[in-house]
């Protein structure tokens, strides 16, 4: 009991901390690089104060929602708060994509009336800028985000200040070689590409799992026939629905046995394929004898019914 509780609360404290961390290094940044944006008149190094301030937020409330997520379960929210992490990420990757749009707009602005730009500024600034980027994502990488959405979200925001700062500094290099100018707006509108590609995977992930989506990485009608071809009792599987809370996968089924069969021991080798085979640790499992109606647990059906009789 002590081992699992320590195994499941470090994740959580770790990446607690390395948020914390990274919202400190980015917050302090921003205030640096929107001063030298301003000053040297660098859309390239604006661009990436804005997102350096989406960051700020976006760290901060993904620390607060790995806070909220550790408060225990209640008779209104059963699940516990797990789902805010995955509201978070949404959250970040929307933010993600409204600062791109601005970007491009300001570049658009930028190109037809180009401003100067003081390149050495540009490039201390710039440079300064790549190395908070490395220290706040070398410090997230610590953590849990392959396993983290939320994480992940934060990760990706301070991947994009990174490739902004490396932008900012190959357009300060032209610039002070070259003089010219609309460097600066182009190389921002493409490191704004490649944060959006970024963002849009991050959202289709948030918003499968706000929709209760089935996670990717689980094949539904494959784990069928595993368990039918794997449990010889049972005989049919059946109103399974998959979804996830938080990053963990949430099960319900009905499973029709052979009828000679232990009800306890079938259930508890079906749990241990889920377990074992597909990381689902918490499965409501309907155990049946006989072929239940058809018209039994399907959601929308019950739906429409209940539409009807209003």
């Amino acid at each position: 009991m002590d081992d699992t509780m320590v195994n499941t609360s470090l994740p959580q404290n770790n990446n607690a901390r390395q948020l914390l961390q990274a919202f400190g290094i980015t917050a302090g940044f921003m205030v640096i690089e929107a001063i030298g944006g301003f000053i040297s008149g660098s859309l390239a190094l604006l661009a990436d104060a804005g997102h350096m301030l989406t960051d700020a937020a976006a760290l901060l409330f993904a620390l607060l929602a790995v806070q909220f997520a550790k408060r225990p379960a209640n008779i209104r929210h059963t699940f516990g708060w797990l789902r805010l992490t995955t509201l978070a990420a949404f959250v970040n990757a929307i933010a993600l994509v409204v600062i791109t749009i601005i970007i491009f707009w300001e570049a658009i602005q930028r190109f037809n009336h180009p401003q100067p730009v003081a390149g050495t500024t540009m490039i201390v600034i710039a440079i300064a800028g790549l190395l908070a980027n490395l220290v706040a994502l070398w410090i997230l990488h610590r953590g849990e985000e392959e396993k983290n959405l939320n994480v992940r979200a934060a990760a990706l925001h301070v991947l994009g200040d990174l490739l902004g700062s490396v932008g900012a500094i190959a357009a300060a290099i032209i610039i002070i070689v070259t003089g010219w100018t609309p460097i600066d707006p182009i190389l921002s509108v493409l490191v704004s590409c490649l944060v959006l590609r970024s963002a849009w995977r991050l959202l289709k992930e948030s918003v499968n799992e706000l929709l209760e989506g089935a996670p990717h990485a689980i094949d539904v009608d494959e784990l069928k026939q595993k368990l039918n071809r794997m449990l010889p009792e049972v005989r049919k599987v059946h109103h399974v629905h998959l979804w996830l809370v938080g990053e963990k996968p949430v099960m319900t089924l009905h499973v029709q046995i052979v009828s000679p069969h232990n009800h306890d021991a079938v259930l508890g080798c079906i749990q241990d394929f889920l377990e074992h085979h597909y990381q689902i640790e918490h499965a409501t499992i309907q155990i049946e004898y006989q072929p239940c109606s058809d018209t039994e647990c399907h959601l929308n059906e019950t739906q429409t019914k209940h539409g009807h009789h209003h």
